[in-house]
């Protein structure tokens, strides 16, 4: 990450928008977004798969379902926002992965410039490669800044995408997983 170049440019924006980046109240500004820009894309070039690590025996091959993974990325079209959570499902072949990990997925790949329809079609393919899964079922549900704030400015709108690989393409497991993820705790 170049944070000099990310502070140059916040400078140059601000003076573009007809600020003074001089001005007390925007003094720091330009180290607060290269620092908030370090970690929004902490995760570009890294490998979705290797944050999977060591994996266990599947002695059970029934569906393993995590719901309510929070996440947050940056619209890759505005540079703004996204926030909701991720529901991952995966009918385990021979590999079961620890959940946490599945969670450390969803954060790599959420934490550089995405679309909500890319993000949810990578974690599908990054899980259903690392685990040789039967079935990937994602679903992901967010709000964007973008929608939101500008544009359509509609705050209330909420964007769900769904990815399905494997036995979960198929209507009726898809439809029993779905169950499972709608289904309130």
């Amino acid at each position: 990450m170049q944070t000099d170049r990310i502070k140059a440019a916040v400078i140059e924006l601000l003076e573009a928008i007809g600020e003074d980046p001089n001005r007390p109240a925007l003094k720091n500004t330009p180290t607060k977004v290269a620092e908030a820009y370090t970690s929004f894309f902490r995760g570009i070039g890294v490998d979705p798969q290797s944050v999977i690590g060591d994996m266990f025996e599947a002695v059970n091959a029934e569906a393993v379902i995590l719901k309510d993974i929070e996440l947050v990325s940056i619209c890759e079209h505005h540079l703004l926002p996204f926030t909701g959570v991720a529901h991952i499902a995966y009918l385990p072949n021979k590999k079961l992965a620890g959940l946490g990990r599945l969670a450390s997925v969803i954060e790599v790949l959420a934490a550089r410039p995405q679309l909500q329809e890319n993000l949810t079609a990578e974690v599908a393919d990054a899980l259903e490669s690392a685990l040789d899964a039967k079935g990937v079922l994602v679903v992901v549900e967010a709000r964007h800044q973008c929608v939101a704030s500008r544009g359509a400015r509609q705050p209330d709108v909420n964007t769900v995408t769904l990815a399905s690989r494997g036995l979960y393409t198929e209507p009726s497991y898809r439809a029993e997983v779905l169950g499972l993820i709608n289904k309130k705790s």
